[in-house]
């Protein structure tokens, strides 16, 4: 079996897994996710609009909007690292690319903080995504400008044992799920 095909099998196996757990969820996911960053306050934090069945994190994006500045992520072209405009819980979204939600305006900024979406993580900081290599490449170039705290959210089910990774997948600094922190190195 190749990499690619055994990246397929772990995100469809974590698909399903995150649908299971969406489903029995009790809205309060991101509780946690906001006492985090509010050790954080004020710098400035991109998050995701949360998509089919990921964990909601607009709750603690919301929350952290009242301090500093919030963006969201806008993929311009495909195999191009993403950009991330300014949003609050007044922002008009409209459909972007992959009809995923974006800011009518769009206001550009640079996070010190990521809240990063995944299919599936590991204790070592690993994580899937989709397989366009959006935040792989986004986190590679903010990286590359000064210090980033990468945060992925995402239910305890979504936790793999062994992912197939190769060197260009970027990882996490920190899990945190609906009830747990899982920082990476301690």
């Amino acid at each position: 079996m190749t990499l690619a095909e055994k990246k397929q099998a772990a995100r469809t196996a974590a698909f399903a897994r995150r649908k299971l757990a969406f489903e029995v969820q009790n809205g309060a996911a991101a509780g946690l996710l906001s006492e985090i960053l509010a050790g954080f306050r004020g710098a400035p934090l991109a998050g995701f609009m949360p998509i089919r069945t990921e964990i909601d994190p607009l709750p603690a994006m919301a929350e952290a909007s009242a301090h500093g500045v919030v963006g969201v992520p806008v993929i311009k072209a495909t195999s191009t690292p993403l950009k991330f405009a300014e949003w609050s819980t007044e922002t008009v979204m409209v459909a972007g690319a992959f009809k995923a939600q974006i800011p009518a305006v769009l206001k550009w900024m640079v996070p010190e903080i990521v809240i990063v979406p995944l299919v599936a993580w590991d204790a070592r900081g690993g994580r899937l995504g989709y397989g366009g290599g959006f935040y792989d490449r986004t986190l590679e170039r903010l990286r590359a400008g000064g210090p980033v705290l990468t945060i992925g959210f995402a239910f305890n089910a979504q936790q793999a044992d062994d992912l197939p990774l190769e060197p260009t997948d970027q990882p996490l600094d920190m899990i945190v799920t609906e009830d747990r922190v899982l920082t990476i190195g301690d």
